[in-house]
């Protein structure tokens, strides 16, 4: 008999924080006073434009965002991502987090983290949780450096249906009976692709489908 897995986003599911607060201490972080000044700068004068952009794709706005990542050491940003679990993710994780995921396990259920977060920063919740798997972006790096973009295909939007879905082929896994967590409008085909789909904290749009589609809703807040 096949199994089953439950899919969970992280940024607004399972932790309050997101992928520009994680720029954000690793700018603040970055080892040149200068260099943390000029990335700060730069993307508190692009808040507008940035969230311009979520609003037509989240898609679009994380290749734009991700740009700002240019330049930074990969060797620097994998050991600020173990700082950046401990000063802030733990503190952010909502305290309904830990009973999800272990009902999901008491489901008997493979427990993958699946955002559009950059690998590096979510591992060290990934082992925090003692989450099976993670599906996330991944940065390119050349000489050590990032280039500012990710490895296609990005982690997003219908990409995490299609991800999911292949996932489940892969190990053997029974897609109508998995489940799927997302906060966010924006995640909707991750949710629809599985059997057993929750909006968790859900924004207003996302709050409007679920009760159109009669899913359950969560507040972990």
């Amino acid at each position: 008999m096949p199994g089953k897995a439950a899919f969970f986003d992280v940024d607004g599911t399972l932790v309050r924080t997101n992928i520009v607060h994680a720029f954000a201490y690793y700018a603040l972080n970055d080892g040149s006073w200068a260099g943390a000044a000029m990335r700060t700068a730069a993307t508190a004068l692009s808040s507008p434009l940035l969230w311009s952009i979520d609003q037509v794709s989240r898609k679009g706005f994380n290749q734009f965002f991700y740009r700002y990542y240019t330049g930074m050491s990969e060797d620097r940003l994998r050991l600020l991502a173990e700082d950046l679990f401990e000063d802030l993710l733990e503190g952010a994780i909502f305290p309904g987090a830990y009973d999800l995921i272990e009902e999901a396990r008491l489901a008997d259920c493979k427990v993958v983290l699946c955002t559009g977060a950059l690998d590096f920063s979510v591992e060290p919740l990934v082992r925090h949780f003692g989450a099976d798997d993670l599906i996330a972006n991944q940065m390119q790096f050349v000489n050590g450096k990032a280039t500012g973009r990710v490895q296609p295909p990005i982690v997003e939007g219908a990409h995490k249906a299609r991800v999911i879905r292949d996932y489940c082929v892969k190990h053997g896994l029974n897609l109508e009976q998995s489940y799927a967590y997302s906060d966010s409008a924006s995640d909707y085909p991750m949710l629809a692709v599985v059997g057993r789909p929750t909006a968790v904290n859900p924004d207003l749009r996302l709050r409007s489908l679920a009760r159109s589609y009669e899913w359950p809703i969560l507040d972990l807040r």
